[in-house]
């Protein structure tokens, strides 16, 4: 592993500034480190500069007026220790719950996650599903960005070498909300593939989104459209899933054929929708 020198910022604008004055390439940003250490040891990068948010005030997430907002260097730990996220958005508590091990969601942060823009995110897919914004602020600003538009490819982002993550944000709580995926060994392996649905009350529609398969996880407007209203019949239920298997971002990679990926496609979405539909769920 090559040298660096490790800085950690006391606020925003010091942190802002150590990306303002470093040549491009030669800074990383640590967030919770659970990926961007393991490049350090393996010497995948070789930043001169490492900068931490560890003591910027990003590590929280409120409740706000119908929606949620995470703080982008909260661990995934804190936010699934929130008693009420299982009840008000069960999507996210699924995908977090999917995240490697309970050590491994102590040191993971949302920020990190996003930044990191893997094609086999958990979280990723449910964000998608929500509807989420990300906010990113440089020197010159803030600014938001859907999080479908943020995403480019395969750990490639719209965030510039000077901007950092401050937020993501959820402008509905979408109680009926549901995050499947399958993987070869649940503890240890990543998706192969994860299908999340979720039923805004205030457009009145569904939205769902693909993900562990790349290049990106993305929107499957197609087959949120055969949803129509908040309990989907079994004709629909079917149409939707068929449009879902027929996805053209199901593709062939090193951790599953695109035929595996589109048999299982449908079936999880099906299983997704009914979930939301199960006794004892809120009313949409």
């Amino acid at each position: 592993m090559a040298a660096y020198v490790l800085v950690a910022p006391a606020s925003e604008s010091e942190a802002l500034a150590e990306l303002a004055a470093a040549p491009e390439g030669t800074i990383a940003v640590l967030a919770g480190g659970s990926d961007l250490l393991l490049d350090l040891e393996e010497g995948l990068r070789a930043p001169r500069r490492v900068v931490s948010l560890r003591r910027l005030p990003w590590r929280r997430h409120r409740w706000l007026s119908g929606g949620l907002e995470i703080g982008s260097t909260e661990p995934l730990a804190d936010l699934e220790a929130d008693p009420e996220l299982a009840a008000r958005c069960p999507a996210l508590a699924q995908a977090i719950a999917a995240v490697g091990s309970p050590a491994l969601r102590r040191q993971a942060t949302v920020g990190g996650n996003l930044g990191r823009a893997a094609p086999a995110s958990d979280l990723i897919p449910v964000l998608l599903a929500l509807d989420a914004e990300v906010e990113l602020v440089s020197g010159s600003g803030t600014r938001s960005l859907g999080l479908d538009r943020f995403l480019r490819a395969s750990r490639v982002t719209a965030l510039a070498p000077t901007e950092l993550i401050r937020s993501v944000r959820c402008p509905e709580v979408r109680t009926r909300s549901a995050y499947l995926w399958q993987r070869v060994r649940p503890s240890n392996d990543i998706s192969q593939i994860g299908v999340a649905v979720a039923w805004s009350p205030g457009e009145r529609r569904w939205r769902v989104s693909l993900g562990g398969s790349p290049p990106r996880p993305v929107l499957a407007e197609d087959a949120a459209a055969e949803l129509a209203g908040p309990n989907p019949g079994e004709t629909e239920l079917a149409r939707a899933s068929e449009r879902l298997a027929a996805h053209p971002a199901l593709v062939t990679d090193r951790r599953a054929s695109d035929e595996h990926r589109r048999r299982l496609a449908g079936t999880l979405l099906d299983r997704a929708v009914r979930a939301t539909m199960a006794p004892g769920r809120p009313a949409p």
